[in-house]
């Protein structure tokens, strides 16, 4: 159970950070909607966001921490903190440089991003502008991620599961510092929340360096120096790259689409959001934690307990995300609508994004399975089959969301929804590939217990699915426009809280999880 208390404190820890976020979003929708202003300024945060997941979370989650594990495990504490210091003085070299390109080429970058931001100079020039307020940000968050996962090697995930608190306080406080300006859905709101995203990434940079001052961890910057230790972390990170990062990947890929279609733009981030809530409370859990966890054993040579754990991670995983997935794609309007119908953010946005959430939550356990059976890969030094994987799925979602994209507008269907269905399908591929090597190589095998908690949880979840539908047509008339936000709050948490509970039983009488296996999930180590 000590790893799933250690996925216990990620997951509350990110939990926490969601439902800040939810309330930045709800703050967002309601001052900027789905118009112009909002997709030019989710443009913006997107584009350094993928940067900083592909050269930071990707890279470094799965080449940096198998290397400095064993360093730290082979060599001591001191060679480790050397071989992270060479790591971060070649990461800051990099980073400077594709910084300071970045800002200076943005106007044509733009037209790869957005190219159909083009239509509008107006909206195209704002996105630029705002894109290069940003763009910094991914100078300071791929060092965090250096950082975090140091700190994740040592066993301590605090710090790094509180960075998006930061990022979320600090972007609600620009939303409100924007209005006590005088600017309300207008370009002048846009570039407060731009400052907002660059002032978050210090603040989250200095808490992580504060987080290596209290585990007596520092790390000094020195001339960066091609040593074996390096050239060993290019040869996986390069592969790692596109390995973590095929998923971000995939959602630019889409805003570039949906860039051609008004409002789009807007309503995939607000469903990506959304079904986001448990991928990250999960999938990133389990990410953070594996990973060093499975490089230990497999360094102590004690290969029946990285089965146990990867088991364990998979348990843990279906055991939220599949009643997630059933709840997201079976009502899905009521939370959007709670969450954003107002100001700005019509009826109609409501319908098209709750449309997009149902299809992205078909998705939702795919996508966690990855976060389960990469780190097997990264934690043997192989980055190169996931490489491959996701090079695969990304393929063929980029060619699917441009197929269906086209398709369904010539249907007169949502166009976007087509790249919803593309992103889905493509994250399914990628699973199906990465687990089935796995098996083949005789690196995974279900166990027992996991194959009789699959089954207990589906059952589990469909009697929740069933019992949701009911709630919600009873709950109808309380989510009625003339009810009011308070009547619409309240009705969706008795619609979750119902489903909830009724998922609990459900558990507890299958057995899936028993009362005394739950109170030491939520004890403290």
């Amino acid at each position: 159970m000590k790893l799933y208390r250690a996925f216990a404190t990620v997951g509350g820890l990110t939990l926490v950070s969601r439902v800040l976020g939810f309330v930045r979003d709800i703050l967002f929708a309601w001052a900027f909607g789905a118009g112009w202003v909002a997709d030019a300024f989710n443009v913006a945060f997107r584009f350094p966001n993928l940067f900083r997941r592909l050269f930071g979370e990707g890279a470094f989650n799965s080449a940096f921490i198998p290397l400095f594990a064993k360093e730290l495990e082979v060599n001591g504490r001191e060679q480790a903190r050397a071989f992270a210091e060479e790591a971060m003085s070649g990461l800051v070299l990099v980073l400077a440089v594709l910084t300071i390109v970045a800002m200076i080429t943005m106007p044509w970058l733009m037209y790869l991003l957005a190219p159909g931001f083009s239509a509008n100079a107006e909206k195209f020039d704002l996105a630029v502008l705002l894109t290069q307020i940003t763009f910094p940000y991914l100078f300071c968050m791929s060092l965090v991620a250096l950082f975090s996962g140091v700190l994740n090697t040592f066993g301590k995930f605090v710090e790094s599961s509180s960075v998006s608190i930061v990022l979320n306080l600090t972007l609600t406080a620009a939303i409100f510092i924007g209005f006590g300006l005088g600017f309300h859905n207008e370009p002048g709101g846009g570039i407060v929340q731009a400052l907002g995203v660059l002032a978050a990434g210090i603040l989250q940079l200095m808490l992580l360096w504060g987080g290596l001052r209290r585990n007596n961890f520092t790390l000094k910057l020195k001339r960066p120096r091609m040593t074996d230790g390096v050239r060993r972390l290019i040869t996986l990170g390069i592969p790692g790259v596109i390995a973590g990062g095929v998923t971000q990947i995939n959602i630019m890929i889409g805003t570039v689409i949906a860039s051609q279609q008004p409002g789009a733009v807007s309503q995939l981030y607000y469903a990506d959001r959304l079904y986001e809530l448990p991928l990250a409370i999960v999938g990133i859990a389990i990410g953070v934690v594996l990973l060093p966890n499975v490089a230990r054993q497999l360094r102590a040579g004690d290969h029946a307990a990285v089965l146990d754990s990867q088991n364990r991670s998979l348990e843990f995983a279906m055991l939220l995300t599949v009643p997630a997935a059933v709840a997201l794609a079976l009502v899905p309007i009521p939370i959007v609508k709670v969450l954003f119908e107002r100001g700005a953010f019509t009826a109609t946005d409501t319908a098209q994004t709750a449309a997009v959430l149902a299809v992205f939550a078909l998705g939702l356990p795919s996508f966690v399975m990855i976060k389960v059976f990469s780190p097997a890969y990264f934690a043997r030094e192989d980055t190169k089959t996931p490489m491959r994987y996701a090079a695969i799925s990304l393929i063929a979602n980029t060619a699917g969301s441009i197929a269906l994209f086209f398709w369904f507008r010539k249907l007169g269907m949502l166009p976007h929804l087509g790249i919803a269905v593309a992103t889905t399908l493509g994250g399914w591929l990628n699973a199906a590939l990465l687990w089935g090597t796995l098996v083949k190589r005789g690196h995974f095998a279900v166990d027992k217990r996991m194959v009789r908690a699959f089954g207990t949880i589906l059952a589990s979840s469909v009697v929740m699915g069933v019992a949701l539908l009911a709630l919600a047509h009873v709950l109808g008339p309380y989510f009625a426009t003339s009810a009011g936000f308070a009547t619409h709050a309240m009705a969706l948490a008795a619609l979750i809280g119902g489903g909830l509970a009724i998922y609990a039983v459900a558990v507890l009488a299958t057995g899936t999880m028993t009362l005394r296996q739950l109170r030491n999930l939520t004890r403290r180590s």
